[in-house]
C-alpha cells in the first residue's frame, strides 16, 4: 500500500511517503509556519523522488488536530482534497497521538503537549502496549493547574514532550521525579511514524464529513456565543 502522511499541526511540517512499512521519502521542517506555501511543493517533490504518480497512492493519513487552527486546517483540507480527487482512503489521527508515537516502545506514560498560551495547553496522556496506544486521559484543551491534578492522580512516571518550555519547570516542581523531559528531537512529530500507524487504522467512511479537531472554540464560535449567549453551539462545526 502506497501511503502519503502529513502533519502541519504546529510549527513543524512533516510529510512522508511509504510503501507499506518501507519509508520511501520524508521531509520535516521546523523553521517556519508557512505551511500553506510549502506543503504542496514538498508533497510533489517527495512523490517525484519516490518515482510515484498521484494515481499510485492508496491512502492519505493526516494529523487532524488539535493544534494551530491554521495548521490543522491546511493539512485536513489537503488530505481531504487528495482523497476525494484520487478516490483513495483517508485516515485521520490525533496530532497529540502522532507526537506520542515517538515513544511507542516505552513502558512509561507519555504526555504530548501543545502550548495553548497563557498556561493553557492541548494535551492528553497515552500508554503503549505492544506498540498500540491507549488514551489513558482523553485529549483536551485545559490549563496547567487542572492538568497537573489529573497527572498527579496517576502516581506514575510520565514523559513529557512537545511544546513544553512554558510548562516543564512547574510540572517538575509539582510532580518531582515523576516527570521526565523528552529529548528535544523526540518532541518533533514524525510523518513516517504517522504513516506506519495509519497503515493499520480504518479509513473514514465519509471523507466529506471530516473536519479539524480543534478541541476548543474557534473564533467564529466564540464570536457567535457572544452574540447569542442563550443558544446551544455545542454541535457546531466549521465546515471546510
Amino acid at each position: 500500500m502506497k501511503v502519503l502522511s502529513l502533519d502541519t499541526s504546529n510549527q513543524p511540517l512533516s510529510v512522508a511517503i511509504l510503501d507499506d512499512n518501507r519509508l520511501l521519502a520524508t521531509t520535516t521542517i521546523t523553521t517556519h509556519k508557512k505551511h500553506a506555501e510549502f506543503l504542496m511543493p514538498i508533497i510533489e517533490d517527495l512523490m517525484k523522488k519516490s518515482k510515484l504518480k498521484p494515481q499510485d497512492l492508496d491512502r492519505v493519513v493526516v494529523a487532524i488536530g488539535p493544534g494551530s487552527y491554521t495548521g490543522i486546517r491546511i493539512a485536513t483540507t489537503v488530505a481531504k482534497t487528495l482523497a476525494m480527487t484520487l478516490n483513495i482512503e483517508l485516515v485521520t489521527v490525533s496530532s497529540l497521538l502522532n507526537l506520542a508515537l515517538n515513544f511507542k516502545d516505552s513502558q512509561l506514560l507519555i504526555n504530548p503537549i501543545f502550548d495553548g498560551r497563557n498556561e493553557n495547553m492541548f494535551t492528553g496522556l497515552y500508554k503503549f502496549h505492544n506498540g498500540q496506544p491507549e488514551n489513558v486521559i482523553p485529549d483536551q484543551h485545559t490549563d496547567l493547574s487542572e492538568w497537573l491534578n489529573q497527572l498527579k492522580a496517576t502516581n506514575e512516571k510520565i514523559i513529557i514532550l512537545g511544546e513544553i518550555d512554558s510548562f516543564a519547570q512547574k510540572m517538575k516542581e509539582k510532580l518531582g521525579q515523576h516527570i521526565i523531559l523528552a529529548d528535544p528531537l523526540k518532541s518533533i512529530p514524525s510523518a513516517s511514524e504517522l504513516g506506519i500507524y495509519g497503515l493499520h487504522q480504518k479509513p473514514v467512511k465519509d471523507v466529506d464529513s471530516v473536519v479539524p479537531r480543534y478541541l476548543r472554540l474557534t473564533k467564529a464560535e466564540a464570536d457567535w456565543r457572544k452574540l447569542h449567549p442563550k443558544e446551544d453551539t455545542s454541535n457546531y462545526v466549521e465546515k471546510l
